[in-house]
């Protein structure tokens, strides 16, 4: 069935502004029960998590109701879902917690495609324990991030590979579970950033292999929130730094401090806004965010198809996004401009498509684009063929 734009675009106020929106990839716009259930969740007695008072009661409800909302999301179980302040934080986290157990010898895998928050805590975890960080290159003509680069980075001292699910920069999406199988092949453990890939497509964490996986609600609908999950017998195998008196429960163990627990809210009306997409599927929520995301891959593929041809035929414009398997997300440079000047150009006509690095700094050098990066243009539920004709139009004003 094909998405009814119309419907979700007037379900999301900021939208009112009239800009075309392309900057999804940092972040997209917040769908009015998403910010409902925030203030609902504010709007009540809230306490520390318990069962004796009213508020404690809410609170242990928002929680157990979030746990397993992102569990239907991430394909994972509810007692393996960790809340955190953010993907990064979760990472540095974790990172610190595995590397008590690495020293001189041992080597740990990323990849120049990640975003920083998917290589820096690694790199800096294995220096201080001592171990050795080797990197996986991918081809910058294709934008593919092949097996055969992680495996030629692999040996029997691996103990960690770092991987994206889907490059927030050029989109190229890796075959994460081929990676998986030659990382435990060698004993490793593969943790996988699925921050831009769980926005395009549904998220299975067994499928990916990954023992590990971080998400943040942001990116698909919700509040500004990170997401580790992981099987729930991995994580009782791991010590993390925490407080004496705090529960030394799983998945509690890793969460430090009180959860925000209106964000936590919001995360899981978001998962069931996204599990409403397609208002005729049937099933469990996990059956209905299958539908869904069927249905927005159809939709953001389109859409997708649309800009690519047009680029096309613009003259000056070189299109960096070239693998195979790639989501909605392209980056691209206009002859003679540079990339801040043609994000200004295209503010002024209304047209948020932001440029830069973001973050994927390492990627964006590979790619001969330094630190400077390039225009980016991705796609969210909301995205619809005006803001396509929009945007194709301005960028033609633009280019020779």
């Amino acid at each position: 069935m094909a998405l009814d734009v119309d419907a979700i675009r007037a379900q999301i106020p900021a939208l009112k502004s009239g800009s075309a929106r392309f900057d999804a990839p940092g972040g997209t716009q917040t769908p009015q029960p998403v910010i409902d259930a925030v203030a609902e969740a504010l709007a009540n007695p809230l306490a520390n998590r318990g069962r004796t008072t009213e508020g404690e009661r809410n609170a242990d409800g928002v929680v157990t109701d979030a746990r397993g909302a992102l569990a239907d999301l991430l394909g994972a179980d509810p007692r393996g879902v960790v809340f955190g302040r953010s993907a990064t934080q979760l990472a540095y986290d974790l990172s610190r917690t595995l590397a008590k157990t690495w020293g001189p010898g041992d080597e740990v895998v990323v990849t120049r495609l990640d975003h920083d928050s998917n290589i820096r805590p690694w790199v800096q975890a294995a220096e201080a324990a001592g171990a050795t960080v080797r990197w996986a290159d991918f081809d910058p003509a294709t934008g593919e991030l092949l097996p055969e680069h992680i495996e030629a980075v692999l040996s029997p001292r691996t103990r960690l590979v770092a991987v994206t699910a889907a490059s927030n920069l050029i989109g190229t999406v890796p075959d994460t579970a081929a990676v998986a199988r030659l990382a435990h092949g060698v004993g490793a453990l593969l943790h996988v950033d699925a921050v831009h890939y769980a926005s395009h497509a549904v998220v299975d964490l067994t499928a990916l292999g990954a023992d590990t996986l971080v998400c943040s609600p942001y990116k698909f609908l919700g509040p500004h929130l990170g997401v580790l999950a992981a099987r729930p017998e991995f994580l009782e195998t791991l010590r993390p730094d925490k407080l004496l008196p705090s529960s030394d429960a799983v998945p509690e163990r890793f969460e430090l401090g009180t959860l925000p627990y209106e964000l936590l809210a919001g995360a899981r009306a978001a998962v069931d806004f996204l599990a409403g997409l397609e208002p005729d599927a049937r099933g469990s929520r996990r059956d209905r965010l299958a539908a869904s995301f069927a249905a927005l891959e159809a939709h953001e593929g389109a859409l997708r198809g649309r800009v690519e041809e047009g680029l096309s035929e613009l003259g000056g414009i070189t299109v960096y996004s070239r693998a195979a398997r790639r989501t909605p997300t392209l980056l691209f440079t206009v002859a003679g401009l540079s990339p801040a000047e043609v994000y200004g150009r295209l503010a002024e006509r209304g047209i948020d498509a932001p440029a830069g690095s973001f973050y994927a700094l390492e990627a964006s050098r590979r790619l001969g684009l330094g630190d400077e990066g390039a225009v980016r243009v991705g796609l969210a539920p909301y995205t619809d063929g005006h803001d396509v004709d929009r945007l194709l139009t301005a960028l033609g004003t633009l280019t020779p």
